[in-house]
């Protein structure tokens, strides 16, 4: 069994299959040899989950979850990585690669068919930095069975999705990831850990799926365009951003905030989770 955390062994496989990296995939692969162990260990609670894994690289995340979980499936975009996947994942039979663009896969249908003999499924996945809200919020948005997502991020992009409602670090994505489930930042990793070797450091964190916050809000819309509007003109009132972003009058919207008990002179920053269900619960 090759181990895939060796720095020269990986350079040995990717020269041995004409591999090249793509910077229109963000590639960058894990060469750490306690990353990867560590990652699987805070994704699922029990070793009969399944694990849905998004973009394979060349299999060393794959491998760690093979051990320790009872099926994983991965789904890597680039096709030129999955002859090296088949090499690198031969030993483990619980390993299905799909080549697919994660984006144009149904997730609902793909964990019926997969994981239906699984207790739980779970995500986890090293992210490439460009894509990264988009990728979180389609798994969040599809409606699929997932209790958690543990995933590598940008370290910057970390601290804003995982940033609690009401502090400073708070945005758009803070409040619209805290509508599915509660993130919070398990651990950083430095940019030396990977090959080639990004600009930036990572963080890898965690959204524990709670349908509970979701169940506060009357309706979806109308919260996804509020916080969208707050934070448009987040330098603003709540009372302008709101009145400006929903084309709304002030009166309106300052009597719509007297309800909810919402001082008009606040900014997006300074309101909580609860102050902005209780906004698009009053339109």
């Amino acid at each position: 069994m090759e181990d895939l955390s060796n720095i020269k062994t990986v350079k040995s496989i990717i020269e041995k299959h004409g591999f090249k990296f793509s910077k229109s995939l963000g590639q960058n692969f894990i060469i750490s040899n306690t990353v990867c162990p560590k990652m699987a260990e805070n994704c699922c609670d029990s070793n009969e989950a399944g694990v849905l894994e998004i973009g394979a690289g060349i299999g060393v995340l794959t491998t760690e979850l093979a051990k320790k979980y009872k099926k994983v499936v991965s789904v890597e975009i680039d096709k030129n990585l999955i002859p090296i996947l088949k090499e690198t994942t031969a030993d483990y039979e619980n390993i299905k690669i799909i080549n697919d663009d994660i984006l144009k896969v149904d997730l609902q249908e793909l964990i019926k068919s997969e994981f239906s003999d699984c207790n739980e499924v779970c995500v986890c996945a090293n992210l490439p930095y460009y894509i990264t809200s988009e990728i979180l919020m389609y798994i969040l948005e599809s409606g699929a069975d997932i209790g958690s997502i543990t995933v590598m991020v940008q370290k910057e992009a970390a601290e804003r999705i995982c940033a609690d409602p009401g502090t400073r670090n708070s945005g758009a994505i803070s409040l619209a990831v805290r509508f599915y489930g509660i993130p919070k930042v398990l651990f950083t990793v430095g940019r030396g850990c990977f090959i080639p070797q990004p600009n930036v450091d990572s963080s890898v964190i965690k959204i524990e799926v709670d349908p509970s916050l979701r169940n506060k809000v009357k309706n979806k819309n109308n919260y996804f365009k509020v916080i969208k509007a707050a934070y448009g003109k987040r330098r603003k009132n709540i009372l302008n951003s709101l009145s400006m972003g929903l084309a709304r009058p002030k009166k309106e919207i300052e009597t719509l905030l007297e309800k909810v008990n919402i001082t008009p002179s606040k900014r997006a920053e300074q309101l909580g989770f609860d102050d902005f269900v209780n906004i698009s619960n009053e339109i």
